[in-house]
């Protein structure tokens, strides 16, 4: 069965597993750069497509907090980073949704790099996680946009205000920025 293999000269057969073992370990970084994505993650992206048509339906804003709010998360990123790129943002998303280091993905407007954090909570952000996206956004010298569905708090909103380059978008802001009507 494999008895071509003894008719290979040894150099070219070693070469030949070498280049095969390179192409193995490389194929997945190389085809990540093309665009390529994970099933699970190409799942989630189509259902945050369908989601984001349903939430255009839902005609109360309470409603639509209150759908937003049962989500799965990482569709919920999804839908942030989907409203970007259908407004022709480029857009870069990351290759995991866990161990992402607080980044959930990156959208560039007029040229400017923003760090995306997508929290989908039911009640009240954490102040400590406003701070810790805030570091992150300092440590990258760019700015920010920390999305929630939740409650922000007195703390959360005088740590985003002492910064002038991280802007929280909930409530109001976030069922404007989901709405393929309006602008960024």
């Amino acid at each position: 069965m494999v008895d071509f293999l003894y008719d290979i000269p040894l150099p070219v057969l070693g070469t030949g597993l070498t280049l095969l073992a390179l192409l193995a370990r490389f194929s997945r970084p190389i085809l990540r750069l093309l665009g390529w994505r994970k099933p699970a993650h190409r799942r989630r992206e189509r259902q945050a497509r369908r989601n984001l048509l349903k939430l255009a339906e839902i005609p109360e804003p309470g409603h639509k907090l209150a759908y937003l709010r049962r989500i799965d998360p990482f569709v919920f990123e999804e839908m942030i980073l989907e409203t970007f790129q259908q407004r022709g943002y480029k857009v870069k998303r990351n290759s995991r949704y866990t161990g992402d280091g607080g980044i959930d993905g990156r959208v560039w407007l007029d040229g400017e790099l923003f760090l995306i954090q997508a929290k989908r909570y039911a009640g009240h952000i954490s102040a400590a996680h406003v701070q810790e996206f805030c570091n992150l956004v300092v440590s990258h010298g760019c700015k920010g946009f920390f999305i929630h569905t939740g409650k922000t708090g007195g703390s959360s909103r005088l740590l985003a205000d002492s910064q002038n380059n991280v802007w929280i978008i909930s409530g109001g802001k976030l069922l404007d920025l989901l709405d393929p009507s309006r602008r960024v």
